[in-house]
């Protein structure tokens, strides 16, 4: 009867002129049927996609999950671009930012957003890109070496590029990476899983890999200029030995 209403009204206004189309109107917004009427001509866009429950990894359930493939497919088109390969460090390691959807924030006090450790040591080599609702986890001693609370919070909002996707970023510590399943702060701390690792490759530790959190091979880099002294690049590497991101023949092939 509600949408017979709204029907009538409308060939009334076409056959009577704007006089009785006003009065027309009139008469359904006494009803309370405005709503009805706007909502047949312009649909709630945003209603459906506001009642879809947000995707949760089942083993992870930190991981935010479309920002985590977000950053591969810009990894993959860095890649394509030659950005990590020929290039001074420093521009390099902007890239590797960018992918991993983080600000390139070298001044910023630490705590404070600043990214200028990120994938310049051997350790803080992980892009990990966790929900909004764990930023603020912290460690209570559960990694070993790593500070016992460990507070990111407020330098992964910070520091976070947020088209990217929902949730934010951290280059978080690889400490804890070799073994299985990986006692990192990614998948401790955070819960998370990781868009990315770096890992410098022997025998030279000229070239790294990026590989996913499955170990298997994003890319590859090969920067010129001052990269991070040869002890770290060689302890990053050492410290992939044995887990799941040990890439001794993959990463050499790919």
């Amino acid at each position: 009867r509600s949408v017979s209403l709204v029907t009538a009204c409308f060939a009334r206004a076409r056959m009577h002129g704007s006089l009785i189309a006003r009065r027309s109107l009139t008469r359904i917004a006494r009803t309370g049927l405005a709503p009805l009427l706007f909502g047949l001509a312009y649909p709630p866009r945003l209603a459906m996609s506001s009642s879809v429950a947000p995707e949760v990894d089942p083993v992870y359930p930190g991981t935010a999950l479309a920002r985590m493939r977000s950053s591969r497919e810009r990894v993959r088109e860095l890649a394509a671009k030659g950005d990590f390969a020929g290039r001074d460090w420093e521009d390099v390691r902007r890239s590797l930012l960018f992918a991993a959807g983080l600000r390139d924030l070298p001044n910023a006090a630490p705590g404070a957003g600043y990214t200028g450790h990120a994938f310049n040591d051997w350790n803080h080599c992980d892009a990990t890109t966790m929900r909004t609702d764990v930023a603020d986890s912290e460690n209570q001693g559960r990694v070993p070496g790593i500070a016992f609370n460990n507070p990111l919070g407020r330098g992964i909002r910070i520091a976070s590029l947020p088209e990217l996707g929902p949730g934010g970023t951290w280059s978080t510590c690889l400490l804890g990476c070799n073994e299985l399943p990986p006692q990192d702060v990614a998948h401790v701390q955070f819960q998370s899983r990781i868009a990315f690792k770096l890992v410098w490759l022997p025998p030279a530790f000229e070239t790294f890999a990026l590989v996913d959190d499955d170990g298997a091979v994003l890319a590859r880099g090969a920067p010129t200029g001052r990269v991070p002294p040869m002890r770290e690049r060689q302890r990053n590497y050492n410290a992939v030995q044995g887990g799941k991101y040990d890439c001794a023949a993959s990463c050499a092939a790919a």
